[in-house]
């Protein structure tokens, strides 16, 4: 390989990264903090409860108006979909009502007096006693039909 291309450029490093640096001692603010007295404390404590408890304030409060908002909110809900299925019992009710008439005109127009009226309209009559045919049977129950075959009551 040929390396030395990289020797001959002319880069330039900062070799102070590498090397250990000094311990610069810290500086500390020349500010003094005198002891507080007991009546600075008690002042101290009573506005930390004071905030502490008008924040619980402001939280209970907060958490109360969510509670009624979501409950307006779900109680919006609950009338619509009442409202939804009433209007399908109401279509239930009309669809059974409708059900129901078109049963009766069913009746009506198969019942037996419609169906004699329509079988007097196209000249059919009822049967009468010399349009019966009688069949006298000997005693063994056998019968010849026109094809010549034998039926016998015992074979059934």
């Amino acid at each position: 390989m040929d390396n030395l291309k990289y020797y001959n450029d002319s880069l330039a490093y900062d070799f102070e990264m590498f090397m250990p640096r000094s311990a610069e001692p810290v500086r500390k603010d020349n500010i003094v903090k005198l002891p507080q007295t007991k009546a600075q404390r008690r002042a101290k404590t009573r506005a930390v409860k004071r905030v502490s408890a008008s924040a619980f304030a402001v939280m209970t409060t907060v958490f109360v108006l969510a509670a009624m908002c979501g409950n307006i909110f779900l109680r919006l809900q609950i009338n619509e979909v009442n409202s939804k299925i009433n209007d399908v019992k109401s279509e239930i009710n009309a669809l059974e009502s409708q059900k129901t008439s078109l049963e009766v005109e069913f009746e009506r127009v198969i019942s037996y007096s419609n169906i004699e009226l329509e079988a007097a309209e196209i000249g059919m009559q009822k049967m009468d006693k010399n349009q019966v045919k009688y069949i006298r049977v000997n005693d063994k129950n056998t019968a010849v039909t026109k094809d010549g075959e034998t039926v016998s009551g015992s074979n059934n």
